[in-house]
């Protein structure tokens, strides 16, 4: 719920912005409607193996393209897909379009696995929905770090296969 993620930010004594914007479903709407505001823009795909007993939310640099073959090989893995909208409510609580790093605080049961681009971790600032599409929060990296243990979730950072678009 949204509620506990600003509450545990307020909680925590972080500093943050919070910016209000029509709702986007694409990285092209976010850039067209999203306010200018602090942070590295970022593509959260949530994903799963071959027999759907793993899940990944892999956050990398918004203009960056997954290649989940490879990906799949540096994990290791079997082969990756996206992950249904079922598995998405199940596992994060969030609907399409909101996926984000901060829906991590929704899986309590640590089934989800964390990886993020070399780019996304060593960004001083990221933007993330707050669990919604319709608003974007810039974290600084160290609240990032301090969300990621208190949700219990270890990243695995790495230069997440793929290339950079324009």
């Amino acid at each position: 719920m949204e509620s506990t993620l600003i509450h545990w930010l307020n909680q925590t004594g972080t500093t943050y912005h919070l910016a209000e914007h029509p709702p986007v479903h694409t990285i092209e709407e976010a850039l067209a409607s999203a306010p200018s505001m602090p942070g590295l823009m970022t593509k959260n795909i949530f994903a799963r193996d071959g027999g759907g007993k793993r899940h990944f939310l892999i956050i990398v640099p918004f203009n960056k393209r997954i290649d989940l073959a490879e990906l799949a090989r540096v994990l290791p893995s079997t082969k990756l897909g996206m992950a249904s909208p079922e598995r998405l409510m199940k596992h994060l609580g969030i609907a399409p379009g909101s996926v984000s790093i901060l829906a991590l605080i929704n899986d309590n049961e640590g089934a989800v696995e964390v990886v993020i681009d070399n780019a996304v971790w060593d960004a001083t600032a990221v933007q993330a929905h707050p669990l919604r599409n319709t608003a974007t929060v810039s974290l600084t990296h160290e609240t990032l770090e301090r969300f990621l243990e208190h949700t219990g979730h270890m990243p695995r950072v790495l230069e997440v296969p793929g290339q950079l678009t324009s």
